[in-house]
């Protein structure tokens, strides 16, 4: 996949070199030569990284980061620096720049700084993404429940499901091992204003149970006589 870089470099000569060096490395570079024309590219565009320069005309390359990261802060930014600015460099740091390369700079220096910005910024991407997902999973025994997507897996095999079946076996696995009357159940699954017959919940979790057995035949929803039912690992049911 083709990464796109936004450079926002005043000289030109600079920003024309450093252009062609990335293109060449295989990545799609935009050049803006002013602070203000770099940040409309980067709200019209979608980058995978910006090289900044600090010091530009129309608005400075502090600005021009406070106002990236005022909006988010996944997209890499380094900063292109003179020696002598090393309180800029420290500000840049502290308001969200991801590095710094020193001009004059090794143009290989920098294409190992961008590979590993863009890589860590990746990871962090995935990572955040597999956050999300773990967020809306539950799971006992062998049963895991995505809320978000509603898949249902047991023993690793996908489990169709009705909206109300769904819904009960959700109910359920939010309460392991915990016995659940058919009245809590109805009202849970049901709703309140549920006048029809509490034989229901039985007819339901036949069904439930039918469907779970057809990936694996070990029982994981346990009658409990008399009172309901808990969703409990067990070889036997009770």
């Amino acid at each position: 996949m083709e990464h796109r870089i936004l450079i926002i470099e005043d000289e030109e000569n600079i920003a024309r070199v450093l252009q062609l060096e990335l293109e060449f490395e295989g990545y799609a570079a935009d050049v803006a030569h002013t602070g203000t024309a770099g940040l409309i590219k980067y709200r019209e565009g979608n980058f995978d990284l910006i090289l900044l320069d600090l010091m530009l005309p129309e608005m400075n390359g502090l600005d021009v980061l406070k106002r990236i990261r005022a909006t988010e802060q996944a997209t890499p930014v380094i900063l292109l620096t003179a020696k002598s600015e090393v309180e800029d460099k420290v500000k840049g740091l502290d308001l969200g720049a991801n590095d710094y390369v020193t001009k004059p700079f090794e143009i290989d220096e920098l294409l190992a700084r961008i590979r590993s910005a863009i890589r860590f910024a990746k990871t962090r991407e995935t990572d955040k993404i597999n956050q999300q997902k773990d967020q809306y999973l539950l799971s006992y025994g062998n049963l895991s429940i995505h809320e978000h997507t509603r898949e249902v897996l047991y023993f690793e095999k996908p489990v169709e499901l009705t909206p109300r079946e769904y819904d009960l076996l959700l109910f359920l696995l939010k309460h392991p091992k915990q016995v659940l009357t058919r009245d809590q159940i109805l009202e849970a699954v049901w709703g309140f204003d549920y006048f029809g017959d509490t034989n229901v919940v039985d007819v339901y979790i036949r069904y439930v149970r039918q469907k779970l057995e057809a990936s694996n035949a070990t029982p994981i929803i346990q009658t409990v006589r008399g009172v309901g039912y808990v969703l409990k690992v067990s070889t036997y049911e009770t």
